[in-house]
């Protein structure tokens, strides 16, 4: 921004400094701002600052206990968290409570960036890109149900009309829910995100809000915004929105698919007319797709990061006749059934992620794998056709144990996801083993169906 000023008679231009927080905030007339980071699974944790205080945000002064907060690398002695706001993520949020607006944080410790943090991670990540003159530019479809829970635990559709096998796209049902999809459309245009399509998913009370591609951290705020904003818009129709999964058996489950491409300043890296493989990719988008499917296996511990996630890829099928996960490693042009979709030369589909998964770590992890790719000028082979995988294509993992070995066994990957000795890939695989863990020790009602009279 920039002020007129005179100098020897000449008009000149002299920088301002940007505006603060608070004023933001006042002139907004937000009361109150939600402070928000997320852990390594995905929690938002926030704090809720009265505007009085934003200059103490804006400065570094609130601390967080981080290992009250959740899975962010931090023991009970530790340091706070410090969240410190970045502002360009700043935005009012009336349609939640009126008054109030949100501001995605990056955790500090001791004065430096937290490296357990997953924006944190994600920026170094992006860092890497930016030392090649590339920065990534990414969309993401975000699935969930909307649903109602009974005493005894039973799920069904919120839309007690929506019980087809054949639900995708049903006009009815989108039109029965009109003034939830309608109320979180609206949120999205009034931040300036280009709400785009609505529509009803594949299974049952399944829905999907499509927005505008943005720079990569962009977008991963946004998706968590978007959570936030789908379950608090939920609750004030008496619903319960989930990204879980597979929260039903016999129903498609919840993607995260992810639209990526790499630019250089303006210009868009991917597209190549030369190319002879028939995508319309240039050498530099093959070499990137070769480096995901290089390291498909280890990502898949973050890009589907639950016990839940496994009974979503290992499903044989559901009521629709799809199951919209892939289970080998392929890549191919516009075909869902493949782990990598290019639907056009501008960019590619990664379909492998679920509605677990952390935004800010999957794109970290797909950076740095792309990049591995790039920086050793892989070759992902020709691509698979429809609905076809090779017996060189990698099986991904079938469940969060066997991702977990994965990532392990993924010493590229792993290491680029640390800082220096800290070893964020592996705290974060003993945290899922442990998660495994804990729930293969629990006894459940198809261990007592099956075993309780069977000897």
């Amino acid at each position: 921004m920039t002020v007129p000023a005179f100098a020897g008679g000449d008009l000149v231009t002299l920088p301002t400094a940007p505006q603060s927080l608070r004023a933001r905030a006042l002139a907004d007339d937000v009361r109150f701002i939600l402070a928000v980071f997320v852990d390594l699974n995905g929690k938002p944790c926030a704090k809720l600052v009265p505007v009085s205080a934003a200059d103490e945000l804006e400065a570094g002064e609130l601390g967080f206990a981080g290992f009250a907060a959740g899975l962010i690398g931090q023991r009970p002695h530790d340091a706070d968290l410090i969240a410190v706001p970045d502002l360009d993520s700043y935005a009012p949020i009336p349609f939640v409570r009126e008054g109030l607006a949100i501001v995605h944080c990056d955790p500090h410790v001791d004065g430096e960036p937290w490296p357990y943090a997953p924006r944190v991670i994600l920026k170094r990540a992006l860092a890497r890109l930016a030392e090649r003159g590339l920065s990534a530019k990414v969309g993401a479809e975000v699935e969930y149900f909307l649903v109602d829970r009974s005493e005894d635990g039973t799920l069904t559709a919120a839309d007690a009309k929506d019980e087809g096998l054949r639900s995708c796209y049903d006009a009815r049902g989108v039109t029965r829910m009109y003034d939830h999809l309608a109320a979180v459309s609206d949120a999205m245009n009034a931040l300036g995100w280009g709400n785009y399509a609505n529509d009803h998913e594949d299974a049952p009370g399944q829905f999907e809000q499509n927005f505008a591609y943005d720079e990569a951290l962009v977008t991963a705020d946004r998706v968590i915004t978007l959570r936030y904003l789908i379950g608090m818009l939920a609750e004030q129709r008496d619903m319960t929105a989930t990204f879980m999964p597979k929260p039903f058996s016999d129903r498609a489950g919840n993607g995260l698919h992810f639209h990526l491409s790499l630019w250089h300043d303006d210009a868009p890296v991917f597209p190549d007319a030369t190319d002879e493989r028939g995508l319309g990719l240039s050498d530099v988008a093959y070499s990137f797709v070769a480096g995901l499917l290089d390291h498909a296996p280890g990502l898949q511990l973050f890009l589907a990061p639950s016990v839940n996630s496994y009974k979503r890829r290992g499903a044989t099928t559901s009521a629709s006749g799809a199951t919209w996960s892939p289970k080998h490693a392929t890549y191919g042009g516009n075909d869902r059934t493949h782990f990598i979709r290019v639907p056009d030369a501008n960019r590619i589909e990664l379909r492998a992620a679920d509605g677990s998964a952390n935004p800010y770590l999957a794109l970290a992890a797909v950076v740095h794998a792309g990049l591995d790719g790039i920086e050793r000028a892989a070759d992902p082979g020709a691509p698979c056709g429809p609905g076809e995988f090779r017996e060189t294509s990698a099986v991904l993992p079938r469940t969060l144990l066997h991702a977990v070995q994965s990532l392990r066994d993924d010493a590229v990957l792993r290491e680029a996801l640390d800082d220096g000795a800290r070893g964020v890939g592996e705290y974060f695989a003993d945290a899922k083993e442990d998660e495994f863990l804990s729930w293969h020790n629990t006894v459940t009602e198809w261990e007592l169906d099956r075993y309780l009279t069977a000897y």
